[in-house]
Parts: C-alpha cells; structure tokens; sequence
C-alpha cells in the first residue's frame, strides 16, 4: 500500500472513505466536529438516533455524504473522552481497517491520529496506523491460483496539521518498514514446508542481503557446520533429505568496532518430532516452527530499511525434524560444538540442539547482547497462551530493556524465572546434560539448557510458541516478534 501525510482541510479532501472518531455521550473529535459542520450536522444526527454509541473499537460506515467530494465516512468508537491507552487506540484502528477491508474502498484518509492516547507522541501514533492497517490487509496467496485479495486498500492517507506533520512523517517511516519486516515474515511462516525448505529459506535471506548495501549473508553447508564440530546441530538434519543450512546475515550500520547486536532464530521449517513423532492432529502447523528464523529476517530488514546505526547479526539455523533410519533416536548421545555432550531424551526437543550451536557459534563476534528467539516449547502456550511471549535470561538490564520495547510496541512480553534449582533436572547419567528436564516446567528447563551455551554473554531468550502462529479458522503467521524486536532495535539507535 501507498502512504501519506496529508496536512490539507478535511473538507477539501477527496476519497473513498475518510476515517474520523467519535467518543461516548455524543462527542465529537476535533475531525469528526469539522466534518459535521461541512455536511448539515450529519454525523451529530447518526449519533443523537443511537446508530453508534462511541464505544472503543465501534464503527458505522456512512455511504452517502450529500453534496461532499468524501464517498464514505467511516466512524469509529474511542471509547470516553479522554486520553485513551496504547491498546485501546490500536483495538479502534483494527476496527477501522476491518470495516474498509470488504467494501470497494481503495483509498482511504484516517483522522485517528489526532486521538490522545496516554504517554505516546505522534510518531508513535502515525507508526501504529501503518502498522495495524500493514497487518489487517496482509492475505497469503503465494501456493494460491487465484491471487485475488479481500482488501482492495491501496493509499492511506494520514491526516496531520503544520504542527505535527515532520513527527508523523517520521512514525510513518518506521511504521512502513515494520510493516514490510512483519509481511516478510509472515509470508515465509504461511509457505509449506515442501516450499520453504531450508534452502529456501537461505535463498530469502541471501535475496534480502542483495537489496542493501550495509547488509551481507553467507550460508554455512553441512560441510562446514562439521568441520567447525557442531554435532548437535547437524543431528537434527539427519533424518532428512533436506541439507541444514547456517544463515549468516551481517548487517554494518554502526562504527566499524562497536559490538554487534546479536538475533538468532529457530529455523525448522518443519518438525514432524522426528523418532519422538508429534500426534498428527495439527501437525501441519509444525511449518511454522521456522517463525524465529523468519522474525531475524524481518527484523533485518527493518534495522535496513530504516538505515539503524547499528551493527547487527543475523544467525538462522534452518534444517527438517523428521523420522528416518539415521534420524537421532531416544538415548543417542552428541557432542555439541562448544564439547558439552547431550543425552537426547526426546527427539521432538530438537530446537535446543540447533540453538545450542548456534550460541556457541555467537561467540565469535564479541556480541554486546544475544537475542534468540524459537518456537520451543509448547509448555509456554500452557503457561502463558496466546498473548505474551515468554522472556528468559542471564542479565536484567536486557530483559528489562526488552519488556520496555515490548510495551512500547504491543508485542507484549512476560519474564520467567531462570533459577539454577531448575538446572538439576537437566541431569544425565550418561552425558553433561539431558536434552529435556520431565514434564515440569517445561519452558524454564528449555532456557536453562540454553543458557549453558550463553555464559559468555548477556543473553535473552524469547519462547514464541504461543504467539508466532494463530490457528483455527484465523490460521496463519503473526509475525512476532518482529515489532518487539524493531523497537528495542530503534531504542537502541536512540541511544546513540
């Protein structure tokens, strides 16, 4: 879609649909007031007979404005009168792009950002509209022989004044890229398995490199992911016929020595559970155990296209999990790449063995902080469901910095703890550790496995099992992390 910051006179403007709010008790926002005045007090009329109430997230689409360049005007409920929270601004401009998705309403002009909403400016307001509206017309035709799309939207047009037009400009830039970070991703999440292999996978990432100057990738064959003793990883890869691939993305935006920030994302693009098969209820949803990997690529492109003052790097190991006679079996023992061997209980706790690798692989670019991030335990689905991530890691300041971005960008977030009491269920009488801890805090004895390849380095770990994919009649990826991801990426460039 095409944006915009439009500083003209409403009643000026001409459109499909002009998106204006209404509040409780019949009140008007300062656009909705404008546009009554312009045409005979029409919206105070739909008002004062109950059409609308003003309740947050409400909407009436008018579609006849007599004697108005404006086709439609859509009203939208914000709820009292008030500054209204981040969350409740996003839920109204959900229902308004929901409401011009089916009608023929190409280009729209929203007047939303002038709502206040607590403790955010109009970057932040302006950035939210790209990216709700980004999100909401997102539809996956990629494998699909009819490519057309339930929204027709095509330019969106923001309204703004003198005063706050150089801000919204701004949001709307870091919106648009965000957008386009969240789209990317969730469109490699929504391909088949048989389509996005690990290949693939390594053919997208090097693509994105090719688009920017500042940015490059080099993949790693099997070749020389053994060559450098990563057993672990590669065990997982040996029950299929698909090669993993190490995805390197190296992004050079900040001083030439500053210590990069580090993003590593499960790559599986599909987990059949190996030995340890998974029930086949489902399971084809298991091709989005690859969405950290595919949140590392959006994120980069984001960090790109926004030209952050940063140095980034980008590590995806991507391979199969799938049953076959050299697949691992329960009770095999590997050595992973940092020389910690592992007892594997459970050939479906597979992405702690690629992860595990990759951390160790981590070390080598003096990381000022390390970010992974993986679809791991369906354990933090029970704990947590569908609305935050679960955060685990070795330092607080980058778990709070973290939690802050998550707020900031409605990518919420909640801290586990990370005890070392949960360490001893790791135990193995055979090798320096087991790949699983029982059926007891599943999450938390993921993470401890892992932060026994991240003692070198402040670590986090996000679990995104319960918020990569939405599943039922609305299945498809999400594309979080990327807007979490994105802020603490800009927060960081703030900093500077």
């Amino acid at each position: 879609m095409d944006y915009s910051i439009e500083t003209a006179p409403l009643e000026t403007l001409e459109c499909d649909c002009l998106i204006v709010g209404v509040y409780q008790d019949l009140q008007l926002s300062p656009a909705a007031a404008r546009l009554n005045d312009s045409t005979g007090g029409l919206i105070g009329k739909i008002l004062s007979r109950g059409d609308i109430n003003g309740k947050n997230g409400e909407t009436v689409l008018l579609t006849t404005i007599p004697d108005s360049p404006i086709e439609r005007i859509l009203l939208v409920g914000l709820g009292e009168n008030k500054p209204i929270s981040s969350k409740m601004f996003i839920k109204a401009l959900a229902a308004a792009v929901n409401s011009c998705k089916k009608p023929p309403i190409k280009s729209v002009v929203c007047c939303l950002a002038e709502c206040a909403v607590e403790g955010v400016d109009w970057t932040w307001k302006t950035r939210q509209i790209a990216e709700v509206f980004g999100d909401a017309v997102y539809q996956y035709t990629q494998t699909k022989s009819d490519k057309t799309t339930e929204s027709q939207l095509a330019h969106i047009r923001i309204s703004a004044n003198a005063d706050t037009a150089t801000a919204a400009q701004i949001g709307l830039l870091q919106g648009q890229a965000i957008a386009e970070g969240v789209g990317f991703a969730k469109n490699l999440a929504d391909l088949p398995g048989n389509v996005c292999t690990p290949a693939y996978l390594a053919e997208q990432a090097i693509s994105l490199g090719e688009q920017f100057a500042k940015l490059s990738t080099h993949i790693l064959e099997e070749a020389d992911m053994q060559a450098l003793g990563m057993g672990s990883l590669l065990s997982v890869s040996r029950g299929s016929r698909q090669p993993a691939k190490l995805i390197s993305l190296d992004y050079q935006g900040g001083e030439k020595n500053s210590k990069p920030i580090v993003l590593i994302g499960k790559g599986l693009t599909f987990d059949a559970g190996g030995i340890s098969l998974k029930p086949g209820l489902g399971m084809d949803e298991m091709k989005y155990d690859m969405c950290g990997g595919a949140a590392v690529l959006g994120a980069l492109l984001v960090a790109a296209r926004l030209n952050l003052p940063l140095n980034i790097i980008g590590l995806v190991p991507a391979s199969e999990n799938l049953p076959d006679g050299d697949a691992n079996k329960p009770g095999d023992i590997v050595t992973s790449m940092s020389g910690k061997t592992i007892e594997i209980l459970n050939t479906d706790a597979e992405g702690r063995l690629i992860l595990c690798d990759t951390l160790t692989y981590a070390e080598r670019y003096h990381p000022d902080v390390v970010i992974d991030m993986a679809t791991l335990t369906g354990a933090c689905l029970v704990a947590l469901g569908r609305i935050p991530s679960g955060l685990l890691g070795n330092d607080d300041a980058l778990c709070d910095d973290l939690i802050a971005a998550s707020e900031t960008a409605n990518d919420s977030l909640w801290r586990l703890p990370l005890w070392e009491e949960y360490q001893e269920l790791l135990k193995s009488n055979f090798a320096d550790m087991a790949n699983i801890g029982g059926k007891d805090a599943g999450t938390i004895t993921a993470a401890c496995f892992l932060s026994r390849f991240a003692e070198s380095f402040r670590w986090a770990h996000l679990d995104i099992a319960g918020t990569a994919w939405r599943t039922g009649q609305a299945k498809g990826a999400t594309g979080r992390p990327v807007p979490l991801l994105s802020q603490y990426l800009l927060n960081r460039a703030a900093q500077l």
